[in-house]
């Protein structure tokens, strides 16, 4: 009997092999390729629309980019994302933004984010952190009736800015308030 367990195990797990095999760990895959580019384009969007980011960029240490974050909600809701952490002007991570909600609420929307880091701490606690979370440590810089970018003195002095723009769909409101980053292999 326990020749039998022995060749059903081997023959099951020469049979499993293909399979294992078939699966993808991101090694050799397009997705960073189609996340820079696709941060490339917001970023040129995000500086051609709203110029004022761009002395925010000039001042920061990094930038975390996410090109696309989709969030929808009946009750309960969530958002994902992924985009890449660039650092003069490089990738350097790539990342994922999630966010689970629940409450009143009912719609989809998607819009895009940058995150400009403006000390050095502030960068380092981010890349250190397995999970990081935007709190109350992010000041805001959103567009005003899509005009400008609002961006004041002490926003400028904040560890952390959020910059959200280009909001489209049927949701009330975009805010980053309990999004977790996460880093991924694209």
């Amino acid at each position: 009997m326990t020749d039998i367990s022995r060749r059903f195990f081997t023959i099951a797990g020469l049979g499993a092999l293909p399979l294992v095999a078939a699966c993808g760990n991101g090694v050799n895959s397009q997705g960073a390729q189609i996340i820079d580019a696709r941060v490339d384009s917001t970023l040129s969007y995000m500086f051609n629309n709203y110029p004022g980011t761009r002395e925010l960029a000039d001042k920061s240490v990094g930038m975390l980019v996410m090109p696309l974050v989709t969030e929808a909600g009946l009750g309960f809701g969530g958002a994902y994302g992924r985009g890449a952490l660039r650092i003069n002007n490089a990738t350097v991570d790539y990342y994922a933004s999630t966010k689970g909600t629940v409450g009143f609420q009912i719609g989809a929307q998607q819009y895009a984010h940058v995150l400009f880091f403006m000390t050095p701490d502030a960068l380092a606690d981010f890349r250190r952190s397995s999970g990081w979370a935007a709190g109350a440590n992010v000041e805001y810089a959103l567009a005003d009736k899509g005009e400008k970018i609002r961006a004041e003195t002490t926003t400028s002095l904040a560890p952390v800015v959020a910059v959200v723009f280009g909001q489209t769909g049927l949701r009330v409101g975009a805010t980053l308030e309990g999004s977790k980053y996460t880093r991924i292999i694209p």
